[in-house]
């Protein structure tokens, strides 16, 4: 990965009249409707079922309830896509604080629903609510959109020949996501803000969370490993099948959701000029660098953990998703009086090609 510039960063706070708009009428929404901000029934609903998704497919195949060995590799791709819903629609919002009013609670769910998934709490916080929500498709300073070498997320980034294919092996890399978070991953990133002060403004040291990262692991691949243990007609290498397909299509569902929303056609990739100033207030940034998709899909919505509605969600991310529809009236409505632009895709697919041709694009230019 690349290193960071030294220069701090600087919004043009300035003009803020189109956020201070937003933020009143999204407040008046909540009051005037007496609805909190955090989850509601339809979220706690959810949070059972994404559990129980991906719970039960894993306890079928620990008691061995079934033992034909292609049912096992079917419960590895259910509990797969399980992961990654539990990762959109609990996981994601309890890292941000929007899943309860309870600060504790959200501590808790978050270090333990993506624990369940083999990731580190911390990390992701860093990276997700720090990086990517302040500094947007940045270079340098956004890590979601600086990848390995191998991968060109940007135009600003360095182009290597490699990347005239990056449209067609992306979609094989992209599933090996969660699999590097429950590896090796983790244990680089800890050092990285250790080393780039990120940790000190976490409140914590890098000798207190490696521990508990090294913890985390052990924890996680005991209870992975339980299967292998107990079921003795699993072979080591039909357990490592099996663990390999579940992180894969988890991996490559996460991929498919959060790509669409922030590297595609209609997006922005802002450059700050010599002395660390963007030209928009961190708001207007937000809208030029996010794009929404299939939002008038209630199914996909629900699914997805309102995802797909990602210019509300990097607009009020401590709000949570079960409220997006409903907010993106607002916000649509305001950006187009302000003559802001508000970017979405009418379908799914619609997302996904933009997507491919961006990637195919930053390959050639």
């Amino acid at each position: 990965m690349s290193n960071p510039t030294p220069v701090v960063l600087r919004f043009n706070n300035s003009n803020k009249q189109f956020y201070t708009e937003l933020k009143k009428r999204v407040d008046a929404y909540f009051k005037e409707n007496n609805i909190s901000k955090t989850g509601n029934l339809n979220m706690y609903i959810k949070t059972v079922f994404m559990l129980a998704a991906y719970l039960i497919p894993y306890f079928l195949i620990l008691f061995n309830v079934v033992e034909n060995k292609l049912i096992w590799l079917f419960f590895s791709v259910f509990m797969g896509l399980a992961m990654a819903g539990m990762g959109l629609c609990i996981m994601h919002d309890a890292n941000h604080g929007s899943f309860s009013k309870n600060t504790k609670l959200n501590r808790f769910i978050g270090y333990v629903s993506l624990g369940l998934l083999g990731g580190y709490s911390l990390n992701w916080r860093i990276q997700h609510n720090v990086l990517h929500h302040t500094f947007t498709n940045v270079h340098n300073h956004d890590e979601d959109i600086d990848p390995p070498a191998f991968m060109r997320f940007e135009p600003h980034a360095e182009r290597r020949a490699l990347h005239k294919l990056q449209f067609i092996y992306a979609w094989i890399l992209y599933g090996l996501m969660t699999l590097m978070w429950s590896t090796t991953k983790d244990f680089q990133q800890l050092k990285r803000y250790n080393r780039k002060g990120l940790l000190k403004g976490a409140n914590t040291t890098y000798e207190r969370e490696l521990p508990i990262l090294i913890l985390s692991k052990v924890a996680y691949f005991a209870y992975m490993l339980l299967p292998y243990i107990f079921v003795k007609q699993m072979s080591f290498l039909e357990w490592v099948a099996g663990y390999l397909i579940m992180h894969y299509f988890a991996g490559l569902v996460l991929a498919m959701i959060f790509q669409p929303a922030h590297v595609v056609q209609e997006t922005e990739f802002p450059v700050p000029n010599e002395a660390g100033a963007l030209e928009n207030h961190w708001a207007e940034h937000q809208l030029r660098t996010t794009m929404n998709f299939a939002t008038n899909d209630p199914v996909f919505t629900w699914l997805v953990g309102g995802l797909n509605h990602q210019v509300e969600h990097h607009l009020f991310p401590t709000i949570c998703h079960v409220h997006y529809p409903q907010l993106s009236k607002i916000v649509e409505k305001t950006a187009h009086e302000f003559n802001i632009p508000y970017l979405k895709q009418k379908t799914f697919l619609g997302a996904l090609r933009s997507h491919e041709t961006m990637l195919w694009r930053l390959g050639r230019a």
